[in-house]
């Protein structure tokens, strides 16, 4: 017997549809019983759950208060189940209805209350050597009507017309900006797009991004990622607007604009994490410190970067009327608690967790963060007029850089401290400990990318926390004790995180100057990339031997720094990659070039062309072309081109033409080509894409 699942959630309504292709692999006809178990704890609980048969719906449904899930399948287009058991599990011994499985036969209890689960079954005949599909399907609502509402519309509308909308819209979806990505590895665009939708995932219908939905956290510390963290979704945020989501962004900041107009958090800081309804989630963070006096329990970079990614939401979108309202209060409100929150002696940041929400102090990554949220709001204040509030938080921001330069950076160790630890007499306790955060001082406008703070701090960054192991990458810091793989933390000093390794690719990008500099970063970008699930998933790190997974995965917080990273490369290119005779860039990543291309001369030719034909033009990467007794191959090199149009433009013939942000050749016009009277296309390509090879003189 083989089997293939194909999953599928309905980008519209709450229906999850499991589309199962059996093949019965010997030559008889065989008939086969496929079961399926289903096991809620609805509303997180047990206790109090009912499951159902409903003999209507020809369908399982379980329910509590306002949370209804029926479950349903068809083969062979007869829709209904044809075989189910309900029973107890979890509850006196009891280990669950899917014993009554084994057996191959259900006993068909038709309903159970209190701590409940159940099974159901299709039975199918498959003929020799042939395959026949079975749908399996599971609708959610508030209420019978819902979930009858739903398992109608999967019957009427059939469950492939489902599963093919679904795939339709998240491609149109994923590819919406159509950004020239054919300068990059194959893998890498694969990954980037998968990211993409995988962080998609990751975003409640309510605005709040969680930092991951893997449930398997729960078996170690009985609690999930399943939070929104101001820092992630923060990055996050600023990763999709840098990908064209605008819609998805706006959404994330209403949310953070409600949690921030009520309650301790209207004080102008975020607490440690949410739940998707904007409610404050668990916490290890005391509110007060040894000896019972209050600390304010909050990791101050979080606060920072929610205005940092606005800022840079508004600057790329303009978003007035959104940004207007969110400033008014947010803006505002956390703009003067980063001004405030400070000690007036040393200019710094209030001690406060660090971004790893392991220990106490002024972290230089949150100095950094708060730092750039200082300056969004002083961005923010200036663009509305207001001028004396955007001048009190740039003066704010000057003050904690000239802090940062004065406190973090140490001049014995020549290199940024990862924090400072004020002590009661003043003095400022240092943490000299090397950490991959200490990238910050530079991604956040600090100082730049080669500044020698910068570069001497990232160099020990590479040089210590590189993974010295077949599998290499970036641990988080030294001796990293979290889901520790090695005691030698001297070649190992902690597992390799993705978003760390990453770190280092965006330190190259920032700093290059030409596209040497820029090629830097392509083999860690290719290290993640090797390093993703079959899916397309990435954990939040990996072993340093085995290399596989380690903790949730995927880690939203993971693919956003994929995703930003790869952008961020691109638009570097765009900057790098000039034209040596006219000085403009010869890459566009965006779909901007592409618009500029279609009021060319040699495009509505083209156009023309093919209403006259009555037919598509045929684009090839090479072909033959003859003149004056002349024959010659005539290529385009797709790994060097990079959509300059230099061929299409300086061609008399109009032999070229743009197609997927590549040159290509027009089969219908090769026989125009001027060939040795010419060579426009060879000689002006700045890439050396174009390749003429003569293969023989007398024809």
């Amino acid at each position: 017997m083989g089997l293939k699942c194909y999953d599928t959630v309905d980008y519209r309504e709450n229906i999850y549809i499991k589309k199962i292709v059996l093949t019965n692999q010997k030559d008889s006809d065989r008939s086969f019983r496929i079961f399926f178990h289903q096991d809620f704890h609805i509303l997180e609980s047990p206790a109090g759950d009912t499951v159902y048969f409903d003999p209507d719906e020809r369908a399982l449904i379980h329910y509590k208060v306002d949370r209804y899930f029926l479950t349903s399948g068809m083969r062979h287009d007869l829709a209904g189940i044809d075989q189910y058991a309900t029973g107890v599990k979890e509850f006196q011994g009891r280990e669950g209805t899917w014993r009554d499985a084994e057996d191959g036969w259900l006993e068909g209890n038709p309903v159970a209350q209190g701590s409940v689960d159940s099974v159901l079954s299709f039975w199918i005949d498959v003929p020799g050597r042939e395959e026949r599909t079975i749908y399996y399907w599971m609708a959610a609502g508030k209420n019978f009507a819902e979930v009858s509402r739903l398992n109608q519309m999967i019957k009427v509308l059939t469950p492939d017309f489902i599963i093919h909308r679904t795939k339709d819209y998240w491609r149109a979806w994923v590819n919406k900006e159509e950004f020239n990505l054919e300068v990059l590895p194959p893998a890498v665009i694969d990954l980037f797009k998968k990211s993409l939708l995988i962080m998609r995932t990751n975003v409640d219908a309510g605005g709040a991004i969680m930092a991951a939905s893997d449930s398997d956290a729960q078996s170690l510390v009985r609690d999930t990622y399943s939070y929104m963290w101001p820092r992630d979704g923060a990055f996050t945020a600023y990763a999709l607007d840098l990908a064209g989501y605008i819609g998805v962004t706006r959404n994330f900041f209403r949310f953070c604009l409600d949690i921030i107009s009520e309650g301790k958090e209207s004080s102008g800081y975020f607490l440690h994490k949410y739940h998707p309804d904007g409610s404050l989630g668990s916490s290890w963070h005391p509110w007060i410190m040894n000896g019972g006096k209050k600390r304010l329990p909050i990791q101050e970079d979080g606060t920072g970067l929610v205005l940092w990614a606005l800022w840079h939401h508004f600057d790329k979108y303009r978003d007035v009327e959104l940004s207007a309202r969110i400033y008014d209060v947010m803006g505002n409100r956390c703009g003067d608690f980063l001004a405030s929150y400070r000690d007036h002696e040393t200019g710094l940041p209030l001690p406060s967790y660090g971004l790893w929400e392991e220990t106490w102090g002024v972290h230089t990554f949150t100095v950094a963060a708060v730092y750039a949220g200082l300056t969004a709001a002083a961005n923010f204040a200036g663009f509305f007029g207001e001028k004396e509030k955007a001048n009190c938080y740039q003066d704010a921001a000057q003050e904690v850089k000239a802090a940062m330069k004065k406190y973090l950076y140490s001049k014995e160790h020549k290199r940024f401290l990862r924090k400072v630890v004020p002590q009661e007499d003043g003095y400022l306790q240092p943490d000299a400990l090397i950490d991959a955060s200490l990238y910050g001082p530079f991604y956040f406008g600090v100082f730049g990318a080669k500044d020698e703070m910068v570069v001497n701090t990232m160099a020990v960054i590479k040089e210590r926390l590189w993974v010295k192991s077949e599998v290499g990458g970036m641990a988080r810091y030294e001796g990293d004790l979290y889901h520790q793989s090695a005691k030698d933390t001297g070649d190992i000093p902690g597992n390799p995180w993705f978003i760390c390794t990453l770190w280092l690719a965006q330190w190259y990008i920032a700093k290059a100057e030409n596209l040497k500099d820029l090629q830097e970063a392509i083999p860690i970008i290719e290290w993640v990339t090797a390093r993703a699930m079959p899916t397309g998933v990435l954990a939040e790190q990996v072993n340093p031997f085995t290399d596989q997974p380690i903790s949730v995965s995927p880690l939203t917080w993971s693919h956003a720094t994929y995703v930003a990273t790869v952008l961020e490369y691109l638009h570097k290119l765009e900057e790098v990659y000039l034209c040596p005779r006219c000085g403009r860039p010869m890459y566009r990543h965006d779909r901007g070039g592409r618009e500029q291309h279609k009021g060319k001369e040699w495009v509505k030719i083209h156009q023309i062309q093919e209403k006259e034909l009555g037919h598509s033009l045929t684009y090839v990467q090479e072909g033959i072309v003859e003149y004056l007794g002349r024959r010659a191959n005539i290529s385009v090199n797709h790994s060097r081109c990079v959509g300059a149009t230099m061929c299409a433009f300086t061609c008399p013939a109009a032999i070229f033409e743009l197609v997927h942000d590549k040159a290509h050749l027009i089969v219908e016009n090769l026989s125009k080509c001027l060939l040795q009277t010419c060579m426009n296309c060879r000689n002006n390509c700045p890439t050396n894409a174009v390749r003429i090879e003569f293969t023989d003189e007398n024809i």
